[in-house]
């Protein structure tokens, strides 16, 4: 449906009589977050809070291209427990020596604790100890208020009731540049 030209310009102009200025997705910028490495006790990119469940040599790697319209984040870990289900979340502040230095989830839309606005990457390891998950939103993500972490959390991610969102103890975390 095509609307009238001075309808466009009644909208334009907006209810103050000042030109309202619609963002139009094509200036949004991509955005890129990467983080990885091995996970060690003390390591300012990659810590382990939690050895039982994130052994000595286990790594990962997350990739975050966000375009206008679309935001893809992958997740692949190595060196995990064999056949044991984790969950992992983007988290809002670079991680730290505790787990809870990561902050919260970041969310897109804020207060909202669902899989569209949060990005959740659980992921089930197979017999070697390795796995992957990938999370599709149609947002685009803002690089001034990206997040600057992945927190892996000891199991799937509960996704109804009070308790939705949660995924038990953090247990690790990758700092995204």
């Amino acid at each position: 449906m095509r609307l009238p030209a001075l309808l466009l310009a009644l909208l334009a102009v907006g209810c103050s009589g000042a030109p309202v200025q619609l963002a139009h997705p094509a200036a949004q910028k991509a955005t890129m977050l990467k983080g990885g490495g091995e996970f060690t006790a003390f390591g300012p990119d990659a810590v382990t809070y939690d050895r039982r469940l994130v052994p000595a040599g286990a790594q990962a790697s997350l990739t975050t291209e966000s375009t206008p319209g679309q935001t893809i984040t992958s997740l692949v870990v190595e060196g995990f427990l064999p056949r044991r289900a984790y969950g992992a979340h983007l988290h809002t502040k670079p991680c730290g020596r505790k787990g809870d230095d990561a902050g919260p989830h970041y969310q897109h839309m804020t207060g909202q604790v669902n899989p569209a606005s949060e990005v959740w990457l659980d992921l089930t390891t197979d017999d070697s100890g390795a796995g992957h998950a990938t999370a599709r939103h149609a947002w685009h993500l803002d690089a001034a208020g990206a997040p600057r972490s992945l927190v892996v959390h000891a199991r799937h991610t509960t996704t109804t009731g009070p308790d939705a969102g949660t995924a038990g103890d953090r247990i690790a975390c990758l700092t995204l540049s």
